[in-house]
């Protein structure tokens, strides 16, 4: 199969042990990222598959309509960035597993990183250190502080291992089932959602971006914040209601965030009122970005295509197209 590999930035994936799966197929990688949505329907003329890197590349009905012989899409993850239906409609199976078999470790960890860098003022420290100036200020340590946990899954549940080794209290919010899941293990849940915002040091998001949980953090939550609490996301900015997080940091509640997600993807505008604010700790979106993630997470994006080429295709969305095959 012609396969073609898209938004592989800095060209990782074939140095890794999971590319050898695509031997046998005639395989293009793509190392940079294309908005024209023209340029990128010529780039991909003759492909039959197409491999998504996360949510980099948009998959629209019209870009759909300029490639006839496309069969396959394989990624990993959820697809909010893939028009299902008009990939069903002209014959596109789209294969996607979901839950992978543990916990994305590298998500975890930059959390955590994210929490250490915001607490002991490191962004700021480090500059200040190689401008010549030393010291610029005084950090606070984690040990007894409350780190809110908002979303009862896997990453959330590692990161919690982490902050009990720092000597943290956690807490958790989550959706009812989630907060029943959460009690039934054991662990702290808050009296209330405002109790949850209103008493955490630090909040960390930890949900999937799902239409019933888009905007699921309001303005109103976090004007609850401390405005000596942080607020940590490494999930997805659509988490957070539009706006909400600049106009809660101009306003000083929470004091200061630190984020790896962004409303637009790649933002490269240091201008960006977020992005430039000055109690703001930003990251590109590199959670999932280290080489063990990616091989882990590659091996089934391209265990799918092998899985379709062998005739008997895996983790399908709209199987559908398949039985139309």
């Amino acid at each position: 199969m012609k396969v073609h590999i898209l938004d592989d930035w800095f060209d990782t994936l074939r140095a890794l042990p999971c590319f050898s799966l695509l031997e046998g197929h005639d395989v293009t990688v793509w190392t940079d990222h294309v908005e024209d949505e023209a340029v990128l329907a010529e780039r991909l003329r003759g492909a039959d598959a197409v491999v998504l890197f996360r949510e980099r590349t948009r998959v629209t009905r019209s870009l759909l309509e300029r490639l006839p012989g496309l069969k396959l899409i394989s990624q990993r993850g959820v697809y909010p960035h893939v028009d299902v239906d008009a990939c069903t409609d002209h014959g596109v199976l789209l294969c996607s597993k979901t839950g992978g078999a543990g916990a994305n470790y590298a998500a975890a960890e930059l959390t955590f990183a994210l929490m250490l860098a915001a607490m002991r003022q490191l962004p700021q420290q480090m500059a200040s250190a190689k401008a010549g100036g030393w010291q610029m200020g005084v950090g606070r340590t984690l040990r007894g502080r409350v780190l809110g946990l908002y979303g009862y899954g896997r990453i959330g549940r590692v990161v919690a291992d982490y902050a009990r080794a720092f000597g943290m209290e956690v807490v958790w919010w989550a959706s009812p089932e989630g907060r029943a899941r959460a009690q039934a293990d054991g662990e702290t849940v808050a009296q209330s959602r405002a109790a949850f915002f209103g008493q955490s040091d630090i909040v960390s998001l930890h949900l999937r971006l799902k239409p019933d949980t888009r905007g699921i953090v309001t303005a109103e939550d976090l004007a609850l914040m401390s405005p000596r609490s942080v607020l940590v996301n490494t999930s997805r900015a659509g988490l957070i209601a539009p706006g909400a997080l600049l106009d809660a940091l101009n306003a000083g509640c929470p004091g200061m965030a630190a984020t790896d997600v962004f409303d637009s993807e790649p933002l490269t505008d240091p201008a960006d009122p977020l992005l430039a604010h000055p109690n703001l700790i930003a990251t590109p979106h590199i959670g999932f970005v280290t080489e063990d993630e990616f091989d882990t997470q590659f091996a089934d994006i391209f265990a799918q295509i092998n899985a379709y080429a062998n005739g008997a295709p895996e983790n399908m969305v709209n199987p559908e197209v398949f039985a139309a095959e």
